[in-house]
């Protein structure tokens, strides 16, 4: 019997099939090493230091389809890396004649941070894509539902009433945020290349007078930024990618997590466009994308803090610092990836049912609307009496069974007071609608 493919994601299906994971996949890391590769030597032969027959047998090599992935795993234990392993099948693989240009002046950090970086500069190209699908349905939601009253709660319990359209717009606000951080990281990714020790004398050895020209023209070759100084240790990059990975797995887990809380069966106020199925009730439709979601939000942090811890490394080149970087930072970029993904599906399927909304907002009999009467009959009736009546009225919403607007009107009192829009709950959302608007002008 054939071994698994561990690389399949059997039980990782909030990001399995997802475009994140064939960014991510054991395959997309090799393509990205072999890249590396070839642009090096590309480069240094666009500024005389190899052979340009060099750079085109290297870069005709670079075919991740020529090359044995398990076998290199297998393999990248003798050294500690996989570079090692792929520098001799690829040196083999170019022949004796140009083979000497493989790698030349490098060292492994450099191509795997590189790689690194290019696995996550296409993975945060396709979390960005999957981004605005996300805010551009919260968008809509938001302005759908711009008045559409609903109970808001604190530390579990009705407080007072809100609106759907001010949450959509609150998630939104989160997603947008989400998408600025990635962009900047986005836009920040380094190539590395130092050598060695991150002195580039290798570079100098082999005849180049600034080396520095050829990181810039590294970076250029491969659509990544030119490094001010080689980071071997300095690992700003990966805890940049961390924070913002983490960051977005958690702005996308705020939404899941009041998806959870609303679509429960006894609240019922939102539910998923298409749930999941149950291994045995047939009744039930899951709501497996916002699952997903939240479990991508628990895992996120811990795998940051692993990343965050690597930021101290000792030397001019680590061990076990870097090496501890590798597959949490794969699992940040497939769990934020796959939950992109499920909450674009998720927003743009959310089903809003503002009947169910409505009607919440008379489950505590009127208290819902408490605070505002507090305000409102202070003036009237004075605020110490004013609380009084409340306080006594409220406890006869439970005992009578009416609500407190009924109470209310039997107030001497109150006879003079305007009682009906004073006891709606859909005219006491505040500046809801405005501060939806405010929200929906940003970019």
């Amino acid at each position: 019997m054939t071994s698994p493919d561990p690389d399949t994601g059997l039980l990782g299906p909030g990001w399995a099939a997802s475009p994140a994971a064939s960014a991510t996949s054991d395959a997309a890391h090799l393509q990205a090493l072999l890249a590396a590769e070839a642009a090096l030597t590309r480069v240094q032969a666009r500024l005389g230091l190899a052979p340009q027959e060099a750079a085109d047998a290297v870069t005709e090599a670079a075919d991740a389809a020529r090359f044995d992935v398990r076998s290199l795993a297998e393999r990248a234990r003798g050294g500690g890396n996989p570079v090692i392993p792929l520098v001799a099948d690829l040196t083999k693989a170019v022949g004796e004649e140009y083979g000497p240009y493989v790698h030349r002046g490098a060292t492994s950090q450099d191509v795997l941070d590189t790689a690194a970086m290019l696995v996550a500069s296409r993975t945060l190209d396709l979390v960005l894509t999957d981004l605005l699908r996300v805010q551009q349905a919260l968008a809509r939601l938001a302005a759908e539902h711009r008045d559409t009253a609903m109970p808001g709660r604190t530390l579990t319990q009705h407080a007072v009433p809100t609106t759907f359209g001010l949450k959509a717009a609150g998630w939104r606000s989160l997603v947008l945020d989400a998408r600025d951080r990635v962009a900047v990281v986005r836009g920040s990714l380094p190539v590395q290349l130092g050598g060695a020790a991150g002195t580039l004398a290798a570079f100098t050895a082999y005849g180049s007078e600034d080396p520095r020209d050829l990181t810039a023209a590294y970076a250029a070759e491969l659509g990544l930024r030119a490094p001010e100084l080689p980071w071997h240790t300095l690992r700003t990059p990966i805890a940049d990618l961390a924070g913002c990975l983490a960051f977005t797995a958690g702005a996308l887990g705020k939404i899941a997590a009041d998806v959870l809380v609303l679509g429960r069966t006894e609240i019922a106020e939102v539910a998923e466009g298409s749930g999941g199925g149950s291994s045995a009730m047939p009744h039930k439709a899951n709501p497996v994308r916002a699952t997903l979601i939240a479990a991508a939000a628990r895992r996120a942090p811990q795998l940051a803090a692993t990343l965050y811890g690597s930021l101290a490394a000792e030397d001019e080149r680590p061990a076990g610092a870097w090496h501890a970087e590798w597959e949490p930072l794969r699992d940040l970029l497939r769990l934020a990836g796959g939950a992109a993904r499920d909450a674009a599906d998720l927003t743009e399927g959310l089903r809003v049912h503002a009947d169910a909304m409505r009607a919440h907002l008379d489950l505590t009999h009127g208290l819902i609307v408490s605070e505002r009467l507090s305000a409102e009959l202070a003036p009237v009736l004075g605020r110490a009496r004013a609380k009084e009546l409340l306080t006594e009225l409220a406890r006869r919403t439970h005992t009578e069974g009416a609500s407190l607007g009924e109470l209310l009107s039997r107030e001497s009192e109150l006879k003079d007071v305007d009682l009906g829009e004073l006891t709606d709950p859909t005219h006491y959302t505040g500046s809801a609608g405005a501060l939806t608007d405010r929200a929906l002008e940003r970019p």
